[in-house]
């Protein structure tokens, strides 16, 4: 077993409540959110063409836990591993944000295994159930198949990339 579907496992036990299988969609009350770090952020938008220095002044101090982790007890990180995904703007080696705290909904990109293998797709519930990749070179999973094993672990809510 691999270093990523052991940790990946571990957290997935930690979260146990928020693990659905698909279909199942439990009630569950989000923790409130906290910030832990803080960066300094500049209240100033960064021109992409011609810049201007009138702006140039410190207005807070921003975690990046602010923008990427509203629920840190339902929230934990994967590395991305492969090139499924990568019309939907996930690379592989992103570092991707996970929430399992809600259901997942159809169009989500979520974090699911099939018969115990982890895979990265888009959940597609309607005409039927798929996970499908976003790039053509690979097939959809069929998910409604009765001998195959579906748990949604939760729903990629961001993806961090380097240029």
């Amino acid at each position: 077993m691999s270093n990523t579907t052991q940790t990946i496992k571990s957290m997935a036990t930690l979260t146990a409540p928020a693990v659905q299988r698909l279909g199942v969609h439990p009630g569950k009350t989000a923790p409130t959110p906290q910030s832990q770090t803080g960066v300094r952020l500049y209240d100033t938008g960064i021109a992409c063409g011609f810049p201007s220095p009138a702006q140039d002044y410190l207005e807070q101090r921003l975690s990046l836990d602010d923008i990427c982790i509203r629920f840190p007890e339902s929230t934990y990180l994967v590395r991305a591993d492969g090139h499924s995904m990568r019309d939907a703007g996930i690379l592989d080696g992103d570092l991707l944000v996970i929430e399992c705290c809600y259901p997942a909904r159809h169009g989500d990109i979520v974090i699911a295994t099939v018969d115990g293998a982890f895979t990265c797709k888009c959940l597609q519930l309607h005409p039927r159930p798929l996970l499908l990749p976003a790039n053509p070179a690979f097939a959809p999973i069929e998910v409604d198949n009765e001998d195959m094993e579906t748990v949604i672990f939760g729903v990629v809510r961001y993806a961090i990339h380097t240029l």
